[in-house]
């Protein structure tokens, strides 16, 4: 129930991106039983896999958007991520790479991804709008779509405070019904309630390798990388701690197969036509009620099989009705500012620019670059230099010749 919103919010990114709706659900349905299934029964770890919010946005609003990707090729993006991800995992270079950046930047990316996804919600609902003068600014507060929104997060907000199961699913239900009786929705013509096998035809094996290897891929397969690596890691890592995997030496059990699982749910996640699956934090839902081994995702998986039932509801989920979850999933993330050292300028001044950069560029790989680069340079003016490691300078100056090369 704490991951099932996914369900509606991912499918309604992909959408936008170009990739039809309903291929769109199945398509996600699909990877979220199959790898999550893959991490119970292999790596045996309590853990749901599935497309991740942050880059299912930076893939919808960015490749597929000012980037001009079409969809087929930022699905062959996708699967070469995975591959490289999964050569990663397997030559150790992942922990270099994880070891290389500083703790305080891997807070900020979580912080400002958190801030770029609530970002959209806002702005797929029209409480913010693009404004010529100002970049931009306050919607039209008075539209019914807009009040919709807002009324489900508030929602969505005091279920969550209260702990109530499933709060996010249950705020865009409720804002769906809402927008029903008020009329601003409207039912689709046909059976709501039958059931009939998903088409994947328009998606499956439909990635365009030859466009995606065209113009600017090193950028979205890094960021797509760096995303997957900083995203997974700080999952897998803090709900281990919390299941009580880690030893007190920090090795956790079984880690690089749930690494591993992570990979290989994004090449089918490119093949079927979805985002990179990625560990969902929600998860450890799962954990504090007593889940400690694979049963609980294989549990997971079996009844997000059941949705398949439902896509022809799902299918009448309006934008703005997922906006509040993109928010609310916008105001967890942030909580990790809380653990950066901002009372060390050295630190404070990278982690910002990281956090802003996100969603004032509206590109993830931004952000990281303003961060990497930033944290690298602040080292060396202050005499530092040594402090910063060979791979954390290849990072930063990967990102400048990039900067320099748009």
């Amino acid at each position: 129930m704490a991951m099932s919103y996914l369900i509606f919010v991912v499918p309604s990114m992909l959408a936008d991106a170009g990739i039809p709706k309903d291929a769109a659900i199945a398509s996600t349905i699909f990877v979220t039983i199959a790898i999550t299934l893959l991490m119970g029964l292999w790596a045996k770890f309590p853990v749901g896999v599935a497309p991740g919010l942050g880059i299912t946005a930076y893939f919808a609003y960015f490749v597929c958007g000012p980037m001009g990707f079409t969809w087929q090729a930022g699905l062959a993006a996708v699967f070469i991520s995975g591959v490289i991800f999964f050569i990663l995992t397997v030559t150790h270079i992942r922990e270099l790479i994880i070891n290389a950046v500083p703790l305080d930047l891997k807070l900020a990316t979580a912080a400002g991804i958190g801030a770029f996804i609530a970002f959209i919600g806002m702005k797929n609902c029209g409480l913010i709008v693009v404004d010529a003068n100002t970049g931009v600014a306050l919607g039209n507060v008075a539209k019914p779509e807009v009040l919709l929104a807002i009324a489900g997060f508030f929602i969505t907000a005091a279920l969550t405070i209260r702990n109530v199961p499933g709060a996010m699913v249950l705020g865009i239900i409720i804002t769906t019904i809402l927008s029903l009786v008020l009329g601003v929705q409207k039912l689709p013509e046909g059976d709501l309630f039958s059931f009939s096998v998903p088409d994947l035809s328009t998606t499956f094996l439909a990635l365009d390798f030859g466009s995606a290897l065209s113009h600017g891929l090193f950028t979205i397969i890094f960021t797509l990388t760096m995303v997957d690596l900083f995203d997974n890691m700080g999952t897998l890592i803090g709900l281990s701690r919390k299941a009580g995997f880690m030893e007190p030496n920090g090795h956790i059990r079984n880690l690089d197969r749930a690494f591993i699982t992570d990979s290989i749910g994004t090449m089918f996640s490119g093949i079927v036509g979805a985002t990179t699956a990625t560990s969902y934090l929600e998860s450890a839902a799962g954990v504090a009620a007593g889940g400690r081994t694979g049963l609980t995702a294989v549990t997971t998986a079996v009844l997000f099989a059941a949705a398949f039932l439902l896509i022809p509801l799902v299918g009448i989920v309006p934008g703005y009705a997922t906006a509040p979850a993109l928010i609310m999933v916008g105001v967890y993330m942030m909580q990790e500012v809380v653990n950066i050292r901002f009372d060390r300028l050295e630190i404070a001044i990278p982690a910002f620019l990281m956090i802003v950069g996100m969603p004032l560029t509206f590109n993830i790989a931004t952000g990281f670059g303003f961060g990497f680069i930033s944290y690298t340079l602040v080292q060396v003016l202050m005499g530092r230099w040594r402090n910063v490691t060979p791979v954390m300078y290849i990072i930063s100056a990967a990102f400048a010749v990039n900067f320099i090369l748009r």
